[in-house]
């Protein structure tokens, strides 16, 4: 079992690493003191089929390098750079943006509703902290071998879920979306509603299923009863299910769900229903990336495999998406942020470092550069439209964005 650090202690901030190459080369802000820019919104549909040629070298040579249609963009959590992430206000600012996709995460309530939230853990986007009534039920818990401490989903029913309000996760970074203050959890079922008539493709990722198991929550035959339930079970044109665990893929196709089972992988990490079958001897996600592991997973059924960009960042992923569409997958990556905080190091922008710097961090303490840096530098957008051309060069042909109408600007450009 590991313990989370509460690292970064400064005045007023603490940062922990969790996950941190899923939160893109940078672990979540909970509480700092930053700024950043709202960038204008457009439409993504001037952008779908047109070329992106990128000749940087950073995934590979010019000389080999092709160029691909632009691929199609999942708005991840809703529109979450602009809104509180899975939020209806999120979720329908993505579709007005031109999304082809929405990317709810989905965790399980008391009574079995199938919440959208990132994780079961309630404490960094809602203001359950508030709520005198519910102090008690302030626990700590390993999920998935991490420790953590706060409020849970699964420690509460749907309608006392219901009474709380959502909150921005990173406030320092994304100030704006601190306004939206009066928004309300969601079920898959509200989302599904919401998709209706819009043709916006739902990308569903099921959260912890091996330990909504371990406390007796079936996750995936959940998902599969809530679809059926919804007339979401037929369309597969319409449906993927990720997931970091690949046993739940199986498990939600087998109860009826028609679409694409795309599984989920983090570099660094290995699979939770692995380690709890096969312990220290579970293959690792990159591992699981290797030729011959590649056909296995294709043979089982897995139609499509999403990878945590740095994958995408490095020498050969040309070559890696290339084998992955030759044996038939699709292709996902994600999270494509234009901050900072979130761009790798080599697309960062240069720091002012005239005037007050405010709230300074030492990078190389937190592995994630050299030299100290302003938390309001963080927060600005960096030379994302490089690191993301960079990504999109390798052909990959789905990419999660928290800002649903930036991809169009790198064609546009």
């Amino acid at each position: 079992m590991r313990t989370l650090p509460n690292v970064w202690a400064v005045p007023n901030v603490w940062i922990s690493a969790r996950h941190s190459e899923h939160a893109v080369g940078f672990p979540y802000i909970r509480h700092a003191i930053a700024s950043t820019k709202e960038s204008p919104s457009g439409s993504l549909n001037d952008l779908r089929g047109k070329a992106i040629p990128y000749d940087g070298h950073v995934t590979g040579t010019a000389e080999h390098r092709q160029e691909h249609p632009a691929p199609r963009v999942i708005a991840h959590r809703g529109a979450s750079g602009y809104r509180p992430e899975h939020s209806r206000a999120a979720y329908e600012l993505a579709i007005e943006q031109g999304a082809d996709a929405i990317e709810p995460d989905v965790v399980v309530s008391a009574d079995g509703e199938l919440v959208l939230r990132h994780e079961n853990a309630l404490t960094d986007t809602t203001d359950v902290a508030e709520h005198p009534e519910f102090a008690d039920r302030r626990t700590t818990k390993t999920v998935d071998g991490i420790e953590h401490t706060g409020w849970f989903a699964e420690d509460f029913t749907w309608l006392e879920l219901r009474t709380l309000r959502l909150r921005e996760r990173i406030p320092p970074l994304r100030p704006a979306n601190t306004e939206y203050t009066d928004e309300r959890m969601l079920r898959l079922e509200d989302l599904l509603a919401l998709l209706e008539g819009t043709g916006v493709t739902l990308v569903a990722e099921l959260k912890h299923p091996t330990y909504f198991a371990s406390i007796g929550h079936d996750l995936g035959a959940l998902f599969a009863e809530r679809m059926r339930a919804s007339g979401w079970a037929d369309r597969p044109d319409r449906v993927v299910v990720e997931c970091f665990e690949e046993s739940v893929l199986h498990e939600v196709r087998a109860r009826g769900v028609q679409g694409r089972l795309v599984y989920l992988m983090m570099a660094g990490q290995s699979a939770p229903d692995l380690v709890e079958r096969d312990g220290a001897a579970a293959l690792t996600y990159r591992d699981q990336l290797l030729p011959g592991q590649l056909v296995r997973l294709r043979e089982r059924g897995i139609d499509g495999i999403s990878l945590s960009k740095g994958f995408l960042l490095e020498d050969g992923a040309d070559a890696l998406i290339e084998r992955m569409h030759g044996l038939g997958f699709d292709t996902f990556t994600f999270t494509l942020r234009p901050e900072n905080a979130f761009l790798d190091e080599r697309f960062r922008s240069a720091e002012d470092t005239s005037g007050d710097a405010g709230v300074t961090i030492d990078l190389a303490e937190h592995g994630i550069g050299t030299g100290r840096a302003s938390m309001r530098w963080l927060a600005e957008h960096g030379r994302w439209q490089d690191e993301w051309r960079a990504i999109m060069s390798t052909g990959v042909r789905w990419v999660f964005v928290d800002h649903p109408d930036l991809p169009h600007r790198i064609t546009r450009d």
